[in-house]
């Protein structure tokens, strides 16, 4: 079975593997209608698969003025940074309040399968204004970094040719190196990931991993799920309406998370499908993303930095 996310071989695959780039912004309308004609046989075939995918016809929404944090934002500070690994240095944004004061709580922002773009760098600095320290990790560092790669295309196949195992090993020495801050609350570090970085929170949190808080954006589920007993992580998954793959594991999410004990919310927006909060893609739905984001703050700012008992 083909790890998602991995190489597409078969033409369904590819024709899949080009929808869902331009689904992230990774491509425009007509750049995804010629390639799938190209792929499929014609401009005909290519509107019957995107018409299938739910974009047949696609209203562009804009995003609210006051959501994006740009680079020169007065409330944060920022820098890239590379951090130790086992495999050598993994590349990362590190964004925070300006002028901190105090230790603060951190948020690990986990990219789609794109690589650290700048929509994530952007997410990344949203969690640094909300007064938090956040890490926008690279996956992609094993291979050059997000930055080697010319265009989404190429960083997409990058992705494809990374395993779960390594996305794992250089997101745990992400949250090593963030303990090692003395800018950072070392015991209260969470994570949020869309798309396949929802999909590596997901297995993070059923592995074990430290973390306090975690928000994965409409990811997969490990598939079979692992015992939810390991999982000490509070929860909110935050899954899309049209997206049947990862709604269709809800039940069996639910009734693991509630057997083991979890502290867990799960929220599906109606009317949304499946990478509705990026706000450079062509489903951007920013009713709903504003909504996510905020419950993603109100989460973390319960789980990460309300008084311990």
């Amino acid at each position: 079975m083909r790890e998602e996310f991995s190489t597409p071989n078969t033409k369904e695959e590819k024709a899949e593997s080009l929808i869902h780039l331009y689904i992230d912004g990774g491509l425009n309308r007509r750049d995804v209608v010629r390639r799938l004609a190209r792929l499929l046989g014609g401009t005909g075939a290519a509107m019957v698969a995107l018409e299938t995918a739910g974009l047949g016809q696609v209203v562009e929404q804009r995003c609210p003025e006051d959501v994006k944090v740009a680079e020169s934002d007065e409330a944060i500070q920022w820098e890239n940074v590379t951090y130790p690994s086992a495999a050598g240095g993994v590349k990362a944004l590190l964004a925070r309040p300006a002028g901190q004061a105090e230790p603060q709580p951190a948020v690990i922002v986990l990219h789609e399968n794109r690589g650290l773009v700048e929509h994530i760098r952007d997410v990344t600095r949203r969690a640094a204004k909300a007064g938090f320290v956040a890490l926008g990790i690279d996956l992609l560092s094993r291979q050059g970094g997000t930055e080697m790669f010319e265009n989404d295309t190429v960083r997409t196949q990058a992705y494809g040719r990374t395993v779960q195992q390594e996305r794992f090993d250089d997101l745990a020495a992400g949250l090593a190196y963030l303990k090692t801050l003395d800018f950072v609350v070392g015991d209260r570090i969470g994570a949020t990931g869309f798309c396949a970085g929802g999909g590596n929170i997901f297995h993070a949190v059923f592995n074990k991993m430290e973390l306090q808080a975690a928000v994965p954006y409409y990811g997969t589920p490990p598939n079979p799920l692992p015992d939810a007993a390991n999982v000490t992580t509070p929860m909110l998954c935050i899954f899309s309406d049209t997206d049947r793959n990862q709604a269709a594991r809800i039940p069996e999410l639910a009734t693991a998370l509630v057997a083991a004990r979890v502290t867990f919310g799960i929220h599906l927006f109606k009317g949304t499908g499946h990478g509705f909060h990026n706000d450079t893609g062509a489903i951007y739905n920013p009713a709903a993303a504003c909504e996510a984001w905020g419950r993603t703050l109100e989460f973390f700012n319960l789980h990460l930095r309300a008084p311990r008992a």
